[in-house]
């Protein structure tokens, strides 16, 4: 089933398939549940998946939105209105990403939603002291670097060239407001002993977003999580290790406490 979930100046798109516990999953910033399709159809197959679109990306609204210093909460409380409003707590949440970011929110300040939680290429915190991460997003549609040419083409095809160009640069306002600002950058990572479901955080090998380092300083800190480090990976562990990430996701929600 495919709806339309209302929240304060957003307009979020998701899809219900599946049935039994409530799994929440949460593409990253730009992307669809399209984009994790493989994984959410696996997920499907033993659970009640909610697949939904952050705002201002994939088919969810506004577009192009604004990003603020605090976005990442007014996402985080977004999906939990959703599940409010959906009658499916406690969930588990699997989120990549942004996605991934939003979903160690929501364990932090929404505890009683929440059943356990997964993500991979999220480290509760934003890590990027010279500005060198965001100097490539802010001209990515005009002046992409060799290895993001086709993450540029995906986002012009897919958003069209104006629209993307605002979506990246106006990410790269929002993220500078989290990291130059009295958060430091941190996100989930403040907030990290008041995650008390169990955890599994994901990094890629060579993420650079999300560096093996920070993943596990952020499992460190929350009281029932484990890292575990996808060999060989970067940050869209989805794409190059799709077959690995479901079977792990899927076995480590199998457990009984989870």
């Amino acid at each position: 089933m495919m709806a339309w979930f209302e929240h304060g100046g957003s307009r979020i798109y998701y899809e219900e398939l599946g049935s039994g516990a409530p799994a929440l999953l949460l593409p990253g910033f730009s992307q669809s549940s399209e984009h994790l399709a493989a994984l959410r159809d696996a997920l499907a197959a033993s659970y009640h998946v909610i697949a939904a679109d952050l705002p201002g990306s994939g088919r969810s609204l506004p577009q192009p939105r604004t990003y603020t210093a605090s976005y990442y909460e007014d996402d985080a409380a977004s999906c939990a209105a959703l599940l409010r409003e959906l009658g499916t707590t406690p969930a588990a949440l699997v989120g990549f990403s942004d996605g991934g970011e939003v979903a160690l929110l929501m364990a932090a300040l929404t505890p009683d939603l929440v059943r356990s939680v997964v993500t991979w290429g999220a480290a509760g915190t934003l890590n990027d002291p010279e500005g060198q991460l965001r100097a490539v997003m802010q001209h990515l549609i005009d002046q992409p670097i060799p290895h993001l040419q086709e993450y540029r083409d995906f986002l012009v095809d897919y958003y069209g060239e104006d629209n993307a160009r605002a979506m990246t640069q106006n990410l790269v306002q929002g993220q500078s407001a989290i990291i130059d600002g009295e958060k430091h950058g941190e996100l989930a990572l403040a907030l990290a002993d008041r995650i008390t479901c169990p955890a599994l955080l994901i990094a890629g090998e060579h993420d650079m977003f999300a560096p093996p380092p920070l993943v596990r300083q952020l499992a460190e800190r929350i009281p029932h999580a484990e890292a575990l480090i996808a060999e060989g990976a970067g940050h869209d562990v989805q794409n190059s290790h799709p077959d690995w990430l479901a079977r792990t996701i899927l076995d480590w929600l199998a457990q009984p406490e989870r």
